[in-house]
C-alpha cells in the first residue's frame, strides 16, 4: 500500500516488481492476482470498484466468496454476512455444530447464519467483530470462554456445563436434553458418530474438521552456481519458474526434478547447469545436504549442492530466462523463502570451510573452546541427525 497507494499505481507496475515485494510472504499467486484485480479494474470497468459481493465475486480474478462478502460488507457497507476461518469457529460452537465444516451441506448452513445475524445497520463492524472474537477469544484452543461476551448464547458452552452436570455423582439425574437448547442427535450438524464428545476438548469438539490430507511428498536436486571473483563482486545464477504452478514466475537457483529413490542426481543436475551456463566442471560439484520445506500441499526435499567457478573464463551471457545476481540483488529479488534457505545453507557450508578447514573438521576445532552461539548453530547443523544418515537435515 505504500509502494502502490492506488489502483492505477498497482495496475501499471510490473509483475516482476509485484513478486519482489511478495517475496517471502508465501501464497505467491496472491501478489499476482492483486494485480491482476487491479488491472482489471482500471481496464475494463473504468477505474470503478464493483460494489456487491456478487459483482466483486463475478467480475475480478482471484476473489472467492469470503473476500467478496468482506469487501463489500466492510468497505462499502452491504449488509451481507462474512465467513472466514474465525467466524466459522464462532458459529459453530454459537450452535454446536460439530460436523465437518467443508461439507457443502454445512457449508451452506453457515453461510445461511451468517447472513442471518448480520447487522444491517453495521455490517462491517458486524464482521469485523466476528472475525476478532475467533480470533482473540474464541481461539481454535484454549479458548477464553469467561471473557466471551456471548457465552449466555453459546450452545457449546452449554453442552460443556450439561456434560459436567451429568458426570457429577451427586446429581439424581441428568437434566433433559432439550432444556440445553442443544443441537444434540440431529442429522448432518452433530459431532459424527466416529468421533463422539471429547471431554478433554470442551467447547473445542466444535466443529470437528475432518483430517488433514499429508503433503505428497516431492524430491528435488538443486545448486548453487557462483562466481566468486567475478568484475563487480561474486555472482550467482537464478533461473525463471514456469508462469504457471508451484511459485510461478519466481526465480530460484538450477533444478532437477527426482524421484523419491534417487539421493543424489549429479548428471542431470550439471546438464541443467550446463544448459544455462554452459560447460562446467563436474568434479566441482559439491554435495552440501539436504534441505526440507513444506509448502501448503507439497512437502519438498531439496539436495543441495554448490559449484564455485573459480579460475574459469567468467560467464557474462545466459539464456532469456535466467541472470547472474550479486548477493544484494538477490535479497530483493523475488524469490521464495525456500530459495533463501537454499542459499543460506550454502553461505553456512562456506563459512565452515573457509581457510582450507573441512565440515567434517568442524565438531574437533570448536571443541578446544567453547564456541559462540553461531558456531553451535553451525555444528549443529552439520551433525547427522541419527546414526543412520549421513546427510543433514534442516526443517
Amino acid at each position: 500500500m505504500l509502494k502502490w497507494p492506488t489502483l492505477q499505481d498497482l495496475a501499471t507496475a510490473s509483475l516482476e516488481e509485484v513478486n519482489q515485494l511478495w517475496s517471502g510472504l508465501g501464497y505467491y499467486s496472491r501478489g499476482r492476482r492483486l494485480q491482476e484485480g487491479a488491472q482489471k479494474v482500471v481496464e475494463e470497468l473504468g477505474g470503478h470498484m464493483p460494489r456487491t459481493a456478487e459483482t466483486l465475486q463475478q467480475l475480478l480474478p482471484g476473489v472467492g466468496r469470503y473476500t467478496a462478502a468482506a469487501i463489500a460488507s466492510i468497505a462499502f457497507g452491504q449488509a451481507t454476512g462474512v465467513v472466514d476461518g474465525n467466524v466459522l469457529r464462532v458459529l459453530c460452537r454459537v450452535r454446536a455444530i460439530g460436523a465437518d465444516p467443508s461439507n457443502t451441506f454445512v457449508s451452506h448452513h453457515l453461510w445461511s447464519l451468517a447472513q442471518q445475524l448480520v447487522d444491517p445497520a453495521q455490517p462491517g463492524d458486524f464482521s469485523q467483530a466476528a472475525m476478532e472474537l475467533g480470533a482473540t477469544v474464541c481461539t481454535p484452543q484454549h479458548p477464553l470462554c469467561s471473557h466471551c461476551p456471548v457465552q449466555s448464547l453459546c450452545q457449546a458452552h452449554q453442552r460443556v456445563e450439561w456434560e459436567q452436570l451429568s458426570a457429577s455423582p451427586c446429581l439424581p439425574g441428568s437434566p433433559d436434553v432439550e432444556e440445553c437448547a442443544l443441537n444434540i442427535g440431529q442429522c448432518q450438524l452433530c459431532l459424527p458418530p466416529t468421533k463422539p464428545w471429547d471431554p478433554t476438548l470442551g467447547v473445542a469438539n466444535f466443529p470437528r474438521k475432518a483430517s488433514r490430507r499429508p503433503p505428497r511428498e516431492e524430491y528435488s536436486a538443486t545448486c548453487v552456481l557462483e562466481q566468486p571473483k567475478a568484475v563487480g563482486g561474486a555472482l550467482i545464477l537464478l533461473v525463471q519458474r514456469p508462469n504457471s504452478g508451484l511459485l510461478a514466475g519466481l526465480w530460484e537457483f538450477p533444478s532437477v526434478a527426482l524421484e523419491a529413490s534417487e539421493q543424489h542426481q549429479h548428471k542431470a543436475l550439471l546438464q541443467e547447469l550446463q544448459s544455462w551456463a554452459g560447460p562446467l566442471p563436474a568434479t566441482h560439484l559439491q554435495h552440501l545436504g539436504e534441505l526440507v520445506h513444506t509448502f501448503s500441499h507439497i512437502k519438498l526435499t531439496y539436495q543441495v549442492y554448490g559449484l564455485a567457478l573459480e579460475g574459469q573464463t567468467p560467464v557474462t551471457t545466459v539464456p532469456p530466462g535466467a541472470r547472474w545476481l550479486t548477493r544484494e540483488e538477490f535479497h530483493s529479488a523475488a524469490v521464495s523463502t525456500a530459495t533463501k534457505k537454499v542459499l543460506r545453507m550454502y553461505e553456512d557450508y562456506l563459512r565452515g570451510t573457509c581457510k582450507g578447514s573441512k565440515r567434517s573438521q568442524v565438531s574437533t576445532q570448536s571443541s578446544r573452546k567453547k564456541p559462540s552461539r553461531g558456531q553451535q548453530v553451525l555444528d549443529s547443523f552439520f551433525q547427522p541427525v541419527s546414526t543412520d544418515t549421513s546427510n543433514s537435515t534442516v526443517q
